[in-house]
């Protein structure tokens, strides 16, 4: 069984993110914690391989957890459940290396394909000692596509549309302007400047200024290198 430690200030919702938990096959909740030290003590006790953290709590920011839980050396896998729906709490969780980013109010199916995917993916780390490049890129791909598919979009934004920027990226492995991007895809370079800002804003892309020999600075985008 996966031990799965739920850290969340309100009882209610704690013990809906625990009922939810324990009807996927192969998980059980080993402990609730309403508060952020509490959580912390009970990781070390409890030593869970998830956990379930809201963003929201009267002592602190789940996010500042998530960055104690990195600096401890803590190998435990974070999927964070909240309402926070901006752009800078998507990035900051993208940085963190969180697995997954839930927006409240929580849906079962959604959750569930969440928790699945965290089986398949740790399946597939302990299937083999080596990884050939594609295995690897297929595993760093599922968390870009948590983001991409299930973070709530703003107005303007397609998932279908990212998705596909970001295979360009992939194929490309380059710096590209927002020119070639839009052409990749078939897009004008208006929308694909937009795009590319919003994956900028989340983390899944870098940019930079070309400032060449002629004519106007340029802003060149491309992956991170830790994605």
């Amino acid at each position: 069984m996966i031990k799965v430690l739920v850290v969340e200030d309100d009882v209610d919702i704690a013990n809906l993110h625990r009922r939810f938990t324990e009807k996927v096959e192969g998980f059980e909740v080993v402990g609730i914690a309403n508060g952020l030290d509490d959580a912390f003590e009970m990781m070390e006790i409890l030593k869970p391989e998830l956990v379930l953290l809201d963003l929201y709590f009267p002592e602190g920011s789940g996010m500042d957890f998530l960055w104690r839980v990195r600096s401890a050396g803590i190998a435990t896998d974070i999927i964070l459940v909240t309402a926070s729906r901006d752009v800078e709490s998507l990035q900051e969780a993208v940085r963190g290396g969180a697995f997954d980013y839930i927006v409240k109010p929580v849906v079962f199916e959604r959750f569930k394909k969440s928790l699945n995917r965290f089986v398949e993916y740790h399946k597939e780390l302990k299937s083999s000692k080596t990884l050939e490049q594609d295995d690897i890129d297929h595993m760093l791909d599922r968390h870009t596509d948590n983001v991409i598919n299930h973070s709530e979009m703003p107005k303007g934004i397609d998932p279908i549309t990212l998705k596909k920027i970001m295979a360009v990226f992939e194929e490309k492995r380059e710096a590209m302007g927002a020119d070639e991007v839009g052409k990749c895809i078939g897009a004008s370079r208006n929308t694909a400047r937009r795009y590319l800002e919003y994956l900028t804003g989340t983390g899944l892309l870098t940019v930079d200024i070309d400032y060449g020999t002629v004519g106007r600075p340029e802003k060149r985008f491309c992956k991170p290198s830790n994605i």
